[in-house]
């Protein structure tokens, strides 16, 4: 199965901290695992302001995250204009975007988010 993965789903595998049930996921190779061009973006947006959950090396995790067979999703226009068809339930564009990606590629959206599981989307809520 394709699975988008959230940002802190990135960010928690990256230094072994991955909650169980969402482990099982990301271990399981029969998955295709898919990180958004959003994610490395938010986080070089949200280190540089010294954030604490996101302090880490965006280049460090973005060639881990290819050296282990992660697949990268653009974003195109279609992701973008996606966003506007999106109920006002969640406010961070970062998420917001990624949701519109999992949405229009009907690719599962791994997230431990629950604001995010309000949305009428393929949401695995770990």
């Amino acid at each position: 199965m394709k699975l988008l993965l959230d940002t802190h789903i990135l960010l928690w595998s990256a230094i072994d901290n991955l909650p169980a049930n969402a482990a099982k996921y990301i271990m399981d190779e029969s998955n295709q695992l898919y990180f958004s061009t959003a994610s490395i973006w938010e986080i070089v947006i949200k280190s540089g302001l010294n954030r604490p959950d996101f302090r880490v090396d965006a280049y460090a995790l973005y060639n881990g995250l290819l050296d282990n067979d992660y697949n990268e999703m653009s974003i195109t226009s279609r992701h973008t204009l996606a966003v506007t068809t999106l109920p006002d339930i969640h406010k961070d564009p970062f998420d917001r975007l990624m949701l519109a990606q999992s949405i229009s590629e009907g690719i599962p959206f791994l997230t431990a988010d629950t604001r995010l599981a309000n949305y009428p989307a393929p949401i695995i809520l770990v």
